[in-house]
C-alpha cells in the first residue's frame, strides 16, 4: 500500500472552496475568462481538467454562464458577490424553523459599521 503525504492531502481544497476560488477570479474581472485563464489567477497547483470540472458545476448550478458571442469556452459569473451572498443569506432563514430569531442572531452579531449601514439601508439611504 502506498503511503500518503499528509502535507499534500492538507493542501487538498474541496470542491466548495474551489467554486468559491474559480468564482473569486471571475468576480476580479470585468470580461469573460477561459479555464486557462483561471487556472492562472487561482493559487497553487490545480489541474486544468480540475478547473474545466469546477467550471461545469458552476454552469449546472446556474452561477456561471458561458460567453457565448465572444471566445469559445470563456465563462462570466451569472450573479455577483453581494448578489450570490444575499440570495445564500435568504436561503438560509427560509431553512430554519423561526427566521425571525434567526434574523435577531444574525443582527446581535454585527460589526458597529454594518449595524450603521443596515440602519441607514432600513431608513431608506444609501448606507
Amino acid at each position: 500500500m502506498a503511503a500518503t503525504d499528509p502535507r499534500a492531502r492538507a493542501e487538498r481544497r474541496s470542491a466548495g472552496e474551489l467554486e468559491s476560488e474559480v468564482l473569486a477570479a471571475l468576480w476580479a474581472t470585468d470580461r469573460p475568462l477561459t479555464p486557462g485563464e483561471i487556472q492562472a489567477e487561482i493559487d497553487g497547483p490545480l489541474a486544468y481538467n480540475t478547473v474545466h470540472t469546477i467550471l461545469k458545476r458552476l454552469y449546472d448550478k446556474g452561477l456561471v454562464l458561458r460567453d457565448a458571442d465572444g471566445r469559445r469556452g470563456a465563462y462570466r459569473p451569472a450573479k455577483n458577490a453581494a448578489e450570490l451572498t444575499a440570495e445564500a443569506m435568504h436561503e438560509a432563514l427560509d431553512r430554519g424553523p423561526d427566521p425571525i430569531a434567526a434574523l435577531q442572531q444574525f443582527v446581535s452579531g454585527l460589526r458597529p459599521e454594518e449595524e450603521k449601514a443596515l440602519r441607514d439601508l432600513l431608513a431608506g439611504g444609501a448606507g
